[in-house]
């Protein structure tokens, strides 16, 4: 005689079977690789000088989106007519020991360039000194831009913006020039920083 105590547990274990053969593996898939963004809080641009005093200008932004401002630092004015040689730092303080962006920059430098921009009311230029083919051996004489020059002219003040781009669109017209105008991709770190030539 078949009791309701029997029936449930009949119920219950054909419940848990089908729950059991539901269950599958995704092993026969190839999981999707994700190139995740690297997580930027640190940019750092060294400016030394031909003579002079080098110039450090300096962003931290700990918490990324959230709230806070970044702090920012610019270690003192730049030289009128002076020539610089600049380069460029990116670091994740989040970790320790901090981890040195620049490493993957090097490794995909095909798909990044630094952009640098002054406002209009200074007269200042930037050069690159590094290209692909420097980190990759690639022969091509497409910029990077983790290194370059920088030459002050006349004195005066007013802002200096550092853009990395990822994945820009190298071949446009004036891109190699460093106008962001036909650069495309998409803005991995954007910092403006208030300098004065004197």
């Amino acid at each position: 005689m078949i009791t309701m105590k029997t029936i449930k547990i009949s119920i219950l274990s054909l419940i848990a079977l089908i729950g059991l053969n539901s269950c599958s593996s995704d092993d026969d898939s190839t999981p999707e690789i994700i190139n995740e963004e690297e997580v930027i809080t640190t940019v750092e641009v060294v400016l030394t000088p031909t003579t002079g005093d080098v110039v450090t200008l300096k962003s931290i932004d700990l918490d990324g989106d959230g709230p806070n401002a970044p702090v920012l630092s610019v270690s003192g004015p730049l030289q009128a007519g002076m020539l610089y040689n600049g380069a460029i730092t990116l670091q994740n303080e989040t970790v320790s020991p901090a981890e040195l962006i620049n490493e993957e920059i090097e490794e995909e430098s095909d798909e990044h360039q630094f952009f640098y921009q002054f406002s209009s009311n200074l007269d200042a230029s930037v050069t690159y000194t590094d290209t692909e083919n420097d980190y990759l051996s690639n022969g091509s004489t497409n910029p990077v831009g983790l290194t370059f020059s920088l030459q002050a002219n006349a004195v005066a003040s007013g802002s200096f913006t550092v853009t990395l781009i990822h994945e820009p669109n190298k071949d446009a017209s004036g891109v190699a020039e460093g106008t962001l105008t036909n650069a495309g991709g998409e803005r991995d770190v954007e910092q403006t920083f208030s300098i004065t030539v004197e």
